[in-house]
């Protein structure tokens, strides 16, 4: 049987990672934290966070290797019905919705360079071609995730090189800490800012969707993931620096299309256009990446649940073509009937409470004595889980007192998971 290179895996994790949010956060960011060292902390910590979930789910994976992800750990290690409500979590929620947001996003800028184009129409089609062709064969997989994945890191490298080279420096900037700085690091912006970030590093666990098909789990698992969450980090530090060297601050705050507005202010308006049409390519890896690992989830749990049996049907390849056109039918729907505000803002809150319980599954583990023998263990246990689960559970916390609505959301979308676990447990 064929299986996933180590490669493809690291392409997996980098493509499921650089999505919308780094093009989208700083804006939103800024209209609480003007400090140019606190904006890089923002990005350094969220990236150092997300390093340490990817250590703790290394081991993990490596002990429990099946494909499936959360799912896979929470109904090992906790009981069925947590498995079952983190996979309904995933399914909806985790992989989803963010290939809804990017084709939405993808769709947007498409439509900036090519007026003409029909924003839905273009996310809808970019799903759907994305769809047929993760339904052919593993091999397909990942020569289409390999090729844009790679495209993805160099425009990224381009576009800062560019800008570099070509572009204006409109301020002075210092990004060395100033008066104020420390009490920001822990104030309220802070952790409100951090949760565009965490969702802009969510992704990080894409790897262990695929664990069973990934050659020499055991081994390249925890290479993936370091590799993968270490590479989007130090983009994602290099993207924001370029970003706030670029263009002023009041150009930036509030808005969205970060990319386009700095690439504009930099080189001129054809630039900006250039910019949607990277960004737009930058967009195809993402979408790619999520309709080959979130089916994944879909098939275990059709595999464990008569009710959801069907999505577990494989064509002749072993590819679980039921799920992965369920997924696209589910995104497509998330694209026709909703907008990118209302699938974004719930969205991080309920993929953190996801990740939480995960994570701290490594202390269940090695108390409950599952681990294999001679399988990797968490580099820096128990310090990196435990500054992931602070780091995570202060944010969720701050959208529950900021953003209520957000948070009762998610938590009506986890609670409508447990009633459907009951519902497929009794059949």
């Amino acid at each position: 049987m064929h299986t996933f290179s180590k490669t493809t895996a690291i392409s997996v994790v980098v493509a499921n990672m650089i999505g919308t949010g780094v093009f989208t956060s700083l804006g939103f960011q800024l209209l609480g934290i003007q400090s140019f060292f606190v904006l890089m902390m923002l990005w350094l910590v969220g990236g150092l966070t997300a390093l340490c979930g990817a250590l703790t789910y290394a081991e993990l994976g490596a002990n429990l290797p099946r494909s499936g992800g959360e799912y896979n750990f929470l109904s090992r290690l906790y009981h069925p019905a947590a498995g079952f409500i983190s996979g309904w979590v995933s399914a909806t929620v985790g992989f989803a919705a963010p290939v809804a947001l990017a084709g939405m996003t993808f769709g947007a800028y498409l439509s900036a360079v090519f007026p003409g184009i029909s924003p839905t129409w273009a996310a809808v089609s970019l799903v759907a071609v994305l769809t047929a062709v993760h339904c052919r064969s593993r091999q397909a997989s990942s020569n289409i995730q390999q090729i844009f994945t790679a495209l993805k890191v160099l425009l990224i490298g381009l576009f800062c090189a560019t800008i570099f080279i070509w572009g204006g420096a409109p301020q002075a900037v210092s990004f060395a800490p100033q008066v104020g700085d420390t009490s920001l690091l822990f104030s309220g912006a802070f952790a409100v800012s951090l949760i565009y970030v965490n969702y802009a590093y969510t992704g990080w666990n894409a790897a262990t969707y695929v664990t069973s098909e990934l050659d020499n789990p055991q081994r390249n698992l925890p290479i993936v993931l370091f590799v993968g969450t270490g590479l989007v980090m130090l983009l994602y530090l290099l993207l924001n620096f370029t970003f706030l060297s670029a263009a002023p601050i009041a150009i930036l705050e509030g808005k969205l299309e970060v990319g386009v507005i700095v690439a504009e202010h930099a080189l001129g308006a054809s630039a900006g256009k250039a910019m949607g049409a990277v960004l737009a390519l930058l967009l195809v890896s993402t979408v790619s990446a999520m309709t080959m690992a979130g089916p994944r989830v879909l098939q275990v749990i059709g595999e464990d649940f008569n009710l959801f049996s069907v999505l577990a049907r494989c064509n002749r390849h072993g590819i679980p073509v039921f799920a992965i056109v369920f997924q696209g039918i589910l995104a497509v729907l998330f694209i026709i009937s909703s907008t990118f505000e209302s699938v974004l803002i719930f969205s991080s809150f309920v993929l953190g409470v996801n990740t939480l319980f995960s994570v701290l599954g490594v202390f269940i583990l090695r108390w409950k004595k599952q681990s294999i023998a001679g399988a990797y263990k968490t580099f820096a246990y128990p310090f990196a889980p435990l500054i992931y689960l602070s780091v995570t559970l202060w944010t969720l916390i701050y959208v529950i007192i900021s953003r209520p609505i957000e948070g009762w959301i998610g938590i009506a979308m986890i609670s409508a998971g447990a009633l459907l676990y009951r519902l497929s447990a009794k059949k």
